[in-house]
């Protein structure tokens, strides 16, 4: 098992929402490795953790990925964010990702927590998805 191929991982999986017409219509260009500082209006989408596991088998390394994909909206209701969260997933699930290294076997979605944050002034869905890579 090798977590070399996560920062490639990562890298794949921010250009594929990025590239995504469906849900640049609905948040444009606020899609983040990392959140800007201060406070942050509107609708964004934010990459956020993951754990990793080992999956070599006989024929060589391997990793299952899970990490979390977050919308967040000061939008009044929860609407918007799961359309939003809906493009997500659908550019996600089953994408044929190009890494700079390792070889994406298949990329699932597991779940969706969607929760009122900082005294409910905000919505937030966390997607969770898992990715089988070759190293």
């Amino acid at each position: 098992m090798s977590y070399a191929s996560g920062a490639a991982l990562q890298a794949a999986v921010f250009q594929r929402l990025s590239a995504d017409a469906a849900l640049a219509a609905l948040v444009g260009p606020a899609i983040y490795d990392a959140v800007p500082p201060g406070t942050v209006t509107g609708t964004y989408v934010s990459l956020g953790p993951e754990d990793v596991r080992d999956a070599s088998d006989a024929t060589g390394g391997g990793a299952l990925h899970e990490f979390t994909v977050s919308v967040v909206t000061d939008a009044s209701g929860f609407q918007q964010a799961k359309a939003v969260a809906g493009a997500v997933s659908d550019a996600l699930t089953g994408a044929p990702l190009t890494l700079g290294r390792g070889h994406l076997v298949g990329m699932w979605f597991l779940k969706a927590r969607a929760r009122r944050v900082q005294t409910g002034e905000m919505r937030r869905i966390d997607l969770s998805f898992r990715a089988r890579i070759e190293d």
